[in-house]
C-alpha cells in the first residue's frame, strides 16, 4: 500500500493509493497534470476530497501544486535521483545496523512470510501487489529496528524512489527483487552484520544501475486511462 507521512484513511488514502500505483506502474507519468474535477468524477468523490489527497502526495513529494495552474505529478530531475538513492543508501545501511543488534527469533518468521508474498505475487504476475510488497519489505525492516525516525524518512524515500524509477527506468516493472530481499534474510537470520550491508548496498546499487539518468522520459497525460 501507499505509505504517507500523514495519516490517511477512506477515500483519501484510496485516491492516493491508486495515483500513487499508477505512477508507479508507469501508466501516470510525470508531469501529468491531475485535474480536479475528472478526479472527482474517476473517485466518486467532491473536489474537496481530491484537493485533499493532492496535499497529501505533495507533501510526500509526489505531486507539485502550482498556483492558478493546478496540480501535475512530479517530475524528478536527474540530480535529484541521485540524491534519492544516495541518501536511500546511508538511510537503509543504518537500518541494517540497528536490525542485526535487535533481531529476535521471533522476528525472522515475519521477514520469511513477507518474503512469501513476494514471491507469489511475482509468480502470478500481479504487478500492483509486487510494487506495494517490494517497499513494504523495506519498511518492514525498519519497523523491526525499532525505530519510528527511520521508518518516515525511507516511507518518504521509498515514494520518491517509486516515482523516480516510474520515470528513468526502462522496464515497465518495478521489482527490486524477492531473491535479493532473500539474501538479505539469510544474512539477517546469521546475524552476520557485515554481510547484510554488502547486500543491501549491492541490492540498491542494482536498482539505481537499472535507470537510464540520462533519457529524455516523454509524458503521457491521459488521466482518465491511467486510473480507471
Amino acid at each position: 500500500m501507499y505509505h504517507s507521512k500523514e495519516t490517511v484513511t477512506g477515500p483519501t488514502a484510496e485516491i492516493c493509493e491508486r495515483i500513487w500505483l499508477s505512477i508507479a506502474e508507469k501508466r501516470l507519468r510525470p508531469g501529468a497534470r491531475l485535474k480536479e474535477e475528472q478526479l472527482a468524477e474517476i473517485f466518486d468523490v467532491s473536489r474537496a476530497r481530491v484537493r485533499q489527497a493532492l496535499a497529501v502526495l505533495e507533501s510526500d513529494g509526489l505531486v507539485t501544486i502550482v498556483p492558478n495552474r493546478g496540480a501535475f505529478v512530479s517530475e524528478p530531475g536527474v540530480d535529484e535521483a541521485r540524491d534519492v538513492f544516495h541518501v536511500r543508501k546511508q538511510i537503509e545501511a543504518r537500518v541494517m545496523e540497528r536490525l542485526i543488534d535487535r533481531i529476535t527469533d521471533d522476528d525472522i518468521p515475519l521477514l520469511d512470510a513477507h518474503l512469501t508474498q513476494e514471491r507469489e505475487a511475482d509468480q502470478r504476475g500481479d504487478t500492483s501487489a509486487t510494487i506495494r510488497l517490494s517497499g513494504g519489505f523495506h519498511l518492514l525492516l525498519a519497523e523491526l529496528a525499532g525505530s519510528s525516525f527511520l521508518f518516515g524518512i525511507l516511507r518518504d524515500l521509498i515514494s520518491r524512489s517509486s516515482l523516480i524509477t516510474a520515470m528513468y527506468r526502462a522496464r515497465h516493472l518495478h521489482n527490486c527483487g524477492p531473491d535479493e530481499h532473500a539474501a538479505l534474510i539469510d544474512r539477517i537470520r546469521a546475524r552476520d552484520k557485515a554481510g547484510a550491508l554488502h547486500i543491501m548496498h549491492h541490492h540498491l546499487q542494482h536498482v539505481e544501475d537499472e535507470l537510464d539518468l540520462t533519457e529524455e522520459v516523454p509524458t503521457i497525460r491521459d488521466l482518465r486511462q491511467a486510473l480507471v
